[in-house]
């Protein structure tokens, strides 16, 4: 990810440089917006987490930070839109409509409050500070649940998300130039097995939360949370494995929500929280390992469901029962006990990294890793140049709205900056603002998707030879459909791949000699 006070890479510099020559040749209002745009840039990359009511999402925050800090029960907190962001000294800034920010301490437990002591309405969002390594170059927004929540929240939800972050700098902004520079720049998306047609529209409504661009492979991915309640034998081809059936269902799911989303993975948000954020203890391993003891028969039927395992008579407390069940739920305690049995001297430290590992957490950071920090210079700079061409567009000046206009061509223009262009192609066919064949489309979503030449061109583990001459013979295609094949529009777009195989194919060269 990104450093905080450091540019994500060289286009984000070029659209950092940019708005720093324009500000002087636009009005007051456009360069204050400029200044705020250029400050986001050299931001650490922001990522919302969103997703319906009850799916997880500030368990699963939980687990990304490393610490059990935002509040999971319903609660007014719940009800608010929570930025986690890196500080040298842990605070709760409650942020008001108004602009005034009031101070508060963290509950005992560590974590948010659940009830803040103020007035909600009148509150606009949380910022979060914590002395955490992650946040370095990450900031999590936590949103509230979309589906069944007040209109109050919904409207803070589409309105303030990411916008709201009222730092030094950004005072001076009105309303409409606000909202301009306004959104997160990547949306990490929260299902359960009980997905629904419409978490495509859903994740659509997130355009709003999204820097004013459509989320799409390049800046979203999606989880199958709480992948342990899913009934592996309504799964056809699970086999009786809950995480084969949790893989199955979650490449369905990955065929409804694309291509608003790179990916689909399962996790289970509830085991890797306790297992990251420190709620596994020794004595939590301890009790599991008595556990383990009973016989088969006994435990088999404790574990067929959460009232039976707290109530059944035997000599593990009932209290100690439900804070494992609060904690593992009745899957990560059968998988405990399965690793208990199977290696009786297993430490409580190893035990907890089974758990990790079994919570599907490691791949879903490698997917962030690989989706959102190795292109968070595109993301941030393609967030930051929507927000420069709407800022233009708010002024209301027309010869201000064609100098930006011209500056950016000029921009875009230049070879470095092609992966912008590739971004803005992608964005565009995805949204269906261009139409495109189905394989074409296809081929677009490849080749803009993807950061490794192997998998941009549908051909991994190829010899570079052999990647090089598809390459070559894809931009010929492009480059012919382009001039005789297309519709305008298509042509834009075809021309833009055509350059991206181009590129390509020089790269691949470059590297032969």
């Amino acid at each position: 990810m990104t450093d905080p006070g450091r540019l994500a890479g060289p286009l984000s510099m070029s659209v950092a440089n940019l708005c720093r020559r324009l500000q002087p040749q636009v009005s007051a209002r456009t360069a204050a917006g400029f200044a705020e745009v250029t400050r986001r840039l050299s931001a650490p990359l922001q990522v919302a987490v969103a997703g319906r009511i009850k799916s997880g999402k500030s368990t699963l925050v939980n687990a990304l930070i490393g610490r059990r800090v935002a509040p999971t029960d319903v609660g007014e907190c719940t009800r608010l839109v929570t930025r986690f962001q890196y500080g040298t000294v842990d605070r709760i800034e409650v942020v008001f409509t108004s602009g005034r920010k009031e101070v508060l301490p963290f509950a005992p437990d560590g974590m948010i409050p659940a009830e803040l002591g103020v007035d909600i309405s009148e509150v606009s969002h949380i910022e979060a500070y914590l002395t955490n390594a992650v946040l370095q170059g990450m900031t999590v927004i936590d949103t509230p649940g979309l589906g069944s929540l007040d209109a109050a929240s919904v409207s803070r939800t589409e309105e303030l998300l990411g916008a709201a972050s009222q730092d030094e700098g950004s005072d001076d902004l009105d309303d409409t130039s606000r909202n301009a520079v306004a959104g997160a720049e990547a949306v990490l998306y929260v299902v359960t097995q009980g997905v629904r047609a419409d978490d495509q529209q859903a994740l659509a409504a997130f355009t709003a939360a999204t820097a004013s661009r459509e989320a799409g492979p390049v800046n979203a991915i999606a989880v199958l949370n709480k992948a342990d309640t899913i009934a592996p034998e309504s799964v056809q081809g699970a086999d009786s494995d809950v995480w084969k059936a949790a893989t199955i269902l979650a490449e369905k799911q990955a065929a409804l929500l694309k291509p608003r989303v790179a990916d689909v993975l399962p996790v289970i948000g509830l085991i890797a929280e306790s297992a990251e954020s420190g709620g596994f203890t020794s004595a939590d391993a301890e009790s599991l390992r008595q556990l383990s003891t009973l016989d088969e028969a006994t435990l088999d039927t404790m574990l067929l469901a959460a009232d039976i395992f707290t109530s059944w008579e035997c000599e593990i407390p009932a209290g100690t029962r439900l804070r494992l069940l609060e904690k593992l739920d009745l899957y990560g305690i059968r998988s405990a006990i399965d690793a208990i049995r199977a290696e009786p001297e297993i430490t409580a430290g190893a035990l907890r990294r089974m758990l990790l590992e079994a919570s599907g957490l490691a791949a879903v950071r490698a997917r962030l890793d690989v989706v959102f920090a190795a292109r968070a210079d595109g993301i941030k700079a393609a967030a930051a140049l929507a927000s420069v061409t709407a800022l233009a567009h708010a002024s209301g000046d027309p010869a201000e709205r064609q100098r930006v206009h011209d500056a950016i061509e000029v921009l875009l223009a230049k070879p470095e900056a092609h992966q912008l262009r590739l971004l803005e192609a992608l964005t565009l066919v995805v949204a269906g603002a261009v139409d495109m064949p189905e394989d074409l489309a296809e081929e677009v979503l490849r080749v803009g998707s993807n950061a490794d030449i192997d998998a941009q061109l549908g051909m991994p583990g190829s010899a570079r030879p052999e990647l090089a001459a598809h390459a070559l013979e894809r931009a010929g295609w492009w480059r012919s459909f382009a001039s005789f094949g297309a519709t305008p529009a298509q042509s834009r777009v075809a021309h833009v791949v055509h350059r991206a195989y181009f590129l390509i194919w020089q790269q691949l060269r470059e590297n032969r000699r």
